[in-house]
């Protein structure tokens, strides 16, 4: 299990109504990290979070911290307001891909395998906001644009159900998906757990269509109560479904990166980003020692009272009862 941090959230956060923690230099936030048991990766912000790659590679080498991904913001610019990818203008999509291909530049630069995009201002607000077939249209051409340069690092794109705009047109798992086949480049999929949740959908289930697309996929980490996505701590308003998408990780032999995407906006962030950490490798491990072919048996049978008597016992059952054991 490796454990990463998206270094933004290590530094001053704002919402519309205050500001929260401190603001902090790249070096401090790496020196943050080494302060947190079990993160050794950081996602990195591009272009407005990073210095020039030699800069970065000295830091990443002091700290002893390796990339996770490249995170490249197409939101920012006031061009950008009313959509980036999907832009009617020319002018503003090309502008969205060269921050895009920038961004696959620093990668290759400091050696990171791949760059990640949240394209949150490609969407519409109203009915009749947008034609729907041309936005899609230019999407799909503008990330195939993306894909095809320095095609041998992969581009991963993340859906969100809305922020900055009331409907984003890559709001869901399955519709990632439909882009990536219709570049047909190296494309995969970021799948956020919260953004998940408060779309609707099933962590685990999402996790299972990405698999069987054979597409690639890369983890964010978080939790929310499934109204809006407040980045709270892995597991902590929806600890049976985080169970449940570890599970399927497990199952998939996934070996990357788990990035926490969670924002300490009232909590202290070394604690904060500990306990990602600590409940994650706790749930991982104990599913390394339970019979996981008993789940899968009763899985394949649509059988969910059986599993959910073993983590009962498992989860829940305290040291002094009768046989009892907990995660650890």
């Amino acid at each position: 299990m490796k454990h990463a941090i998206i270094t933004s959230f290590l530094g001053l956060q704002r919402d519309r109504f205050c500001e929260y923690q401190e603001p902090r230099t790249l070096e401090q936030k790496f020196e943050m990290m080494r302060r947190i048991p079990g993160v050794t990766g950081a996602e990195v912000v591009h272009p407005y979070e990073v210095p020039e790659p030699d800069a970065l590679l000295a830091l990443l080498a002091r700290y002893e911290i390796a990339v996770s991904a490249v995170n490249v913001n197409i939101k920012g610019e006031r061009e950008f307001a009313s959509g980036s990818l999907s832009s009617p203008d020319p002018a503003i999509r090309a502008k969205a891909i060269h921050f895009m291909t920038r961004a696959k530049d620093y990668a290759h630069a400091i050696g990171a395998d791949k760059v990640t995009c949240c394209p949150l201002s490609d969407g519409y607000d109203y009915a009749f906001h947008t034609h729907y077939i041309r936005a899609w249209e230019r999407m799909v051409d503008a990330v195939r644009e993306v894909a095809a340069y320095r095609p041998d690092i992969p581009l991963f794109m993340e859906y969100k159900p809305s922020e900055t705009r009331v409907h984003c047109l890559l709001d869901s798992a399955v519709k990632t998906v439909l882009l990536c086949d219709a570049v047909e480049g190296n494309v995969g999929v970021t799948l956020d757990v919260g953004h998940s949740i408060y779309g609707g959908e099933t962590p685990a289930e999402a996790l299972a269509h990405i698999a069987m697309s054979g597409r690639p996929y890369y983890v964010h980490i978080n939790d929310n109560n499934g109204k809006w996505d407040w980045d709270l701590m892995a597991g902590t308003r929806n600890l049976w479904t985080y169970v449940e998408l570890l599970y399927y990780l497990k199952e998939l032999d996934y070996d990357g990166w788990i990035t926490s995407d969670t924002s300490p906006v009232r909590q202290d962030a070394v604690e904060t980003f500990a306990f990602n950490v600590r409940i994650t490798d706790r749930i991982w491990t104990w599913l390394d020692r339970v019979d996981r072919g008993f789940i899968r048996e009763h899985l394949e049978r649509h059988e969910c009272l059986p599993i959910m008597k073993l983590l009962e016992h498992e989860l829940f059952a305290g040291p002094g009862a009768a046989g009892g054991s907990t995660i650890a």
